[in-house]
């Protein structure tokens, strides 16, 4: 299974994500997983976790002119504590694009081969989706795309202006929001789409996640990521199965609120798709409509 992340503005915790889903991914004993940096502007989980940059990206796509064949990916890939693969860009653009370029136009799509393998599944972590970037011909072929967004205007103008063509990418699109600014339900209303779900501000557990060191303040404190993520895997792992809000309570970091998606008998339950399609999308001017409130003022975001 190839499951493509990206965002269009900013950084709302796309890396984070994939790390994430990668820790809760159901069936770990029996499952291969490999988070993919192929962000054009380059790789940040070398140094981060502290590896090298080679194995990688790089290494992979000067092997792919002499074996393309899907196995010679797990050979230029690291392992990371809880057994997740990782294969790391380098840092900086020029050597990512040029290694995209080269596995993007070969022959043989060497990610997306790896990812159609019995019990594989692959977290293209496809970063800022820009007009254009390299990373779409894997996005393409993915089997879900999961769109990441923060919920402040300029973070939901940017969405606005990309969702129709983004839907376009992939049968199993999905809107997922995160941080602090617009109350979910504003969000889904402008924009005419339903939302998957929406990630809490937990530094502590996207801290642990990317071997950051936080000041032993916030260490404690958890805002139920791990949660979250992990009712998103189970549904991301249901291969026929469109993307759909998890079924379980949705935390509205903005407004204090729950939301309950897909919950039998709620009567505010989404569509069973969540997807990015709808004719009722119109692009934001920047701010909601007179009259709407935004959140308290919003704090800090997941960090990619």
């Amino acid at each position: 299974m190839l499951i493509a992340l990206c965002s269009v503005h900013g950084s709302p915790g796309v890396t984070t994500l994939a790390l994430a889903l990668a820790a809760h991914w159901p069936d770990v004993a029996r499952t291969r997983r490999l988070i993919a940096e192929i962000d054009p502007a380059g790789g940040d989980l070398a140094m981060r976790l502290q590896l090298p940059t080679t194995p990688g990206l790089v290494s992979l796509a000067a092997a792919a002119r002499r074996q393309p064949r899907p196995t010679v990916v797990w050979e230029h890939t690291q392992v990371l504590a809880g057994g997740a693969h990782v294969l790391v860009a380098p840092p900086g653009s020029g050597h990512t694009r040029a290694a995209l370029h080269i596995l993007t136009g070969a022959e043989h799509q060497l990610l997306p081969a790896a990812a159609r393998e019995p019990r594989v599944v692959v977290l293209a972590d496809c970063g800022r989706v820009d007009p254009g970037t390299p990373a779409e011909t894997i996005a393409r072929q993915a089997d879900a795309l999961i769109l990441l967004t923060g919920t402040r205007a300029e973070d939901l103008a940017h969405t606005a202006a990309r969702l129709r063509e983004l839907a376009r990418w992939t049968p199993r699109p999905g809107l997922l929001l995160t941080g602090q600014g617009y109350p979910t339900a504003e969000v889904e209303r402008e924009l005419g789409v339903p939302a998957i779900g929406r990630l809490p501000n937990d530094p502590a557990a996207a801290a642990t996640l990317t071997g950051r060191r936080l000041p032993s303040a916030h260490r404690r404190r958890t805002g139920g990521l791990d949660r979250h993520v992990g009712a998103l895997a189970r549904t991301l792992a249901s291969p026929t199965a469109a993307v759909r809000p998890p079924t379980t309570t949705v935390a509205s970091a903005a407004d204090g609120t729950s939301a309950h998606h897909g919950v039998s008998g709620d009567a505010t339950a989404h569509p069973s798709r969540a997807d990015l399609t709808s004719r009722h999308i119109r692009p934001l001017s920047g701010d909601l409509p007179d009259g709407a409130s935004p959140s308290p003022p919003a704090g800090t975001e997941p960090p990619t």
